[in-house]
């Protein structure tokens, strides 16, 4: 029996009932509040977006469209859409879109020394001569040809990703709902670029998403 506003049988410690809880409704146990039980506040560990990511559409081939992100992206598939979305600077890029470019284009990158290190030697050893003193003299009578025509393939290499390299390192940090403009900093400093590439996915970055560009 009760008197007055003591707590009734079974509301340990003086526990009332909630404000603008209705007569006659049991209280919501502990740990369920407001419809939401206890221990599924946040998604699982390791998903930390996954039921908060709205939905991406795909394609008949599970492709997402080109002005979505693309998470869990493959090696090849990173490297061609790349050069897809070429000066795309509305959207979001997965770490993996990201770090597989990187990979992709360091790779190439190191062919483009190697090549061009090998003719350059080539060319020094096959026009250089020793006399009966063993002092080596170059016998050139003209440029290294070949390591000149790698450098500047190299070099149109180099011109041709600076604006898809900009567009993707732009939609990376929207990925992470940053500014575009926050790429700039790794332009001039270079670990900015690997803190940024690490960032992760927040859901909130699909602000900068526009599907009307198709």
């Amino acid at each position: 029996m009760t008197t007055g506003g003591e707590p009734g049988w079974g509301q340990p410690n003086g526990q009332q009932r909630p404000a603008g809880q209705p007569d006659g409704q049991p209280s919501a146990p502990y740990g369920q509040q407001n419809g939401q039980q206890y221990g599924q506040t946040f998604p699982p560990y390791g998903q930390p977006y996954a039921q908060l990511q709205p939905p991406i559409p795909v394609g008949p081939d599970g492709t997402p469209p080109l002005w979505a992100p693309w998470y869990g992206i493959g090696f090849l598939d990173a490297a061609t859409r790349f050069f897809k979305k070429y000066a795309r600077f509305d959207g979001r890029a997965s770490r993996s879109e990201f770090w597989f470019w990187a990979l992709a284009n360091g790779l190439v990158n190191l062919v483009f020394l190697g090549a061009y290190l090998v003719a350059l030697f080539s060319w020094i050893a096959a026009n250089t001569s020793t006399d009966a003193y063993g002092v080596a003299r170059s016998d050139a009578v003209g440029p290294p040809v070949v390591a000149l025509l790698i450098g500047g393939v190299w070099g149109l290499w180099w011109l041709a990703t600076i604006v898809p390299s900009l567009a993707l390192g732009w939609r990376r940090v929207h990925d992470a709902n940053l500014a575009g403009p926050f790429w700039l900093i790794a332009l001039f400093v270079g670990i900015a670029g690997i803190v940024f590439g690490a960032l992760e996915s927040n859901p909130a970055g699909a602000q900068y998403d526009r599907p009307d560009l198709g």
